[in-house]
């Protein structure tokens, strides 16, 4: 089974860093990079998705364009599917 990986990251060299290790290591198969909050809860929160669709970790930046990481984590928790999500 795939786990996939969604990372939070806006910047290009911190998320080169991170996409490399998280490779290097075997840690995750899938990944997906949003670079902004909005970008985030869009693909977290889309329509018609379940607990099973979720990614398995969230690495969530907290300085983040359009919506920080802190708000994107409240609404996370607010969020009847989203609320358990490893972040």
């Amino acid at each position: 089974m795939v786990q996939q990986i969604l990372l939070v990251e806006d910047n290009p060299d911190d998320e080169m860093l991170a996409l490399r290790a998280l490779r290097k290591s075997a840690i995750a198969d899938d990944l997906v990079v949003a670079r902004d909050g909005v970008e985030a809860l869009d693909y977290l929160l889309e329509q018609n998705r379940s607990g099973a669709d979720l990614p398995a970790l969230v690495l969530l930046d907290i300085n983040l364009p359009r919506l920080n990481g802190l708000e994107v984590l409240k609404r996370l928790r607010e969020n009847a599917v989203t609320h358990l999500l490893p972040v």
